[in-house]
C-alpha cells in the first residue's frame, strides 16, 4: 500500500488551511496513495492558544470534519485527519482529536491526545493544558487488512502508549505532529525511528514545517519509517507530500529475523 504524509505550514484561517489540505490530499491521491495523514493542527495554527476554542466542532459535525469526510469519499482513500479541536462540556477546554475517515467517508476511528505538551526553556513557553482536555484511551483501527495505531505529537515521548497498542501488533503507527523547531531538531527523527524499531512496524509522521504567522517555527521533517528504522522518505520544510510503500512482507521479514515482540516478558505486558 502506498501511504502519504502531508506537510503543511498552517495559518490562523481555517478556510485557507482546508483549501491547502484538499489540494495536498488530491496530490497524494493522484500519486496513488491509499492512506494519507495530515499534521497536527492542520486546520488552524492560531495566534493564541484560545483560538482553538472558537473553532472547536461538535463531534460528528462541522466544516473541518465535513471536509475530511468528503475528501476521503471523493478520492476513495483513508484519511488520518491530523488533529482538530472538538468541544467538551467546558467552554474553556477542547479535545485535540485525530479523526480517521474511511474511503466511503464514514468516521472509522477517533483518538483524543492523551499527553499534553508543556515546555519552557526561558525563550519559548508552551502549555497545552491551558485550553486542552487530555484523552484517556489508546485507539487502533483496521484499514485494508492493516492494524493502525493512533497517537499525536508529544505522545511520541511515551513508549508505553505504543506498547499498549501492540497486542496484537500494529502494522503502522501514525504520529501527526507540530513539533517545535527546538525540540524537533533534538529528538524528532530519533524518537520516530525508535518507535518503529521497538514495535517492528511502519511509522507515518505528517508534520507542520515552517514559520507560522503567530511567530512559531515548527520543525517539519515529515517522514515515513520502515520496521527496521530506515527513513524511506522525508520532506524537511514547507508544504508538500511524502510518499512511501508499506509492505507487509517487510514487516513479516523483520519480525521473523528478530522476533523481539515475542520475547517480551508477560509480567510487563498490560492486560
Amino acid at each position: 500500500m502506498l501511504i502519504a504524509a502531508l506537510q503543511t505550514v498552517s495559518t490562523p484561517r481555517v478556510d485557507e488551511n482546508l483549501d491547502h489540505a484538499r489540494r495536498l490530499i488530491a496530490q497524494a491521491a493522484d500519486a496513488g496513495a491509499k492512506l494519507v495523514g495530515l499534521p497536527e493542527y492542520f486546520c488552524l495554527m492560531g495566534l493564541s492558544d484560545r483560538d482553538k476554542l472558537a473553532v472547536a466542532e461538535v463531534p460528528g459535525d462541522g466544516p473541518i470534519q465535513a471536509m475530511l469526510s468528503e475528501a476521503a469519499r471523493s478520492h476513495g482513500l483513508w484519511i488520518i485527519g491530523g488533529t482538530l479541536p472538538l468541544r467538551t462540556g467546558s467552554p474553556d477546554r477542547a479535545l485535540n482529536a485525530s479523526c480517521v475517515f474511511a474511503p466511503d467517508g464514514t468516521l472509522a476511528a477517533r483518538y483524543d491526545k492523551m499527553h499534553l505538551f508543556r515546555y519552557d526553556n526561558g525563550r519559548e513557553n508552551f502549555d497545552e493544558g491551558r485550553v486542552l482536555q487530555a484523552g484517556s484511551e489508546p485507539v487502533t483501527f483496521e484499514a485494508e487488512g492493516l492494524r493502525v495505531g493512533l497517537s499525536i505529537c508529544y505522545d511520541l515521548r511515551f513508549p508505553e502508549l505504543y506498547r499498549a497498542m501492540m497486542s496484537p501488533p500494529c502494522d503502522l503507527l501514525a504520529v501527526p505532529a507540530a513539533f517545535t523547531h527546538t525540540t524537533g531538531h533534538a529528538h524528532w527523527e530519533l524518537l520516530l525511528r525508535a518507535r518503529a524499531v521497538e514495535n517492528q512496524c511502519y511509522v507515518i509522521a505528517p508534520a507542520q514545517g515552517g514559520l507560522h504567522e503567530n511567530g512559531r517555527r515548527t520543525f517539519g521533517h515529515s517522514l515515513i519509517v520502515d520496521p527496521w528504522g530506515e527513513v524511506l522518505a522525508m520532506r524537511e520544510e514547507g508544504e508538500g507530500v511524502v510518499v512511501a510503500t508499506l509492505d507487509p512482507a517487510r514487516i513479516a521479514q523483520v519480525r521473523m529475523q528478530l522476533p523481539a515482540l515475542t520475547h517480551r516478558q508477560p509480567r510487563w505486558i498490560a492486560a
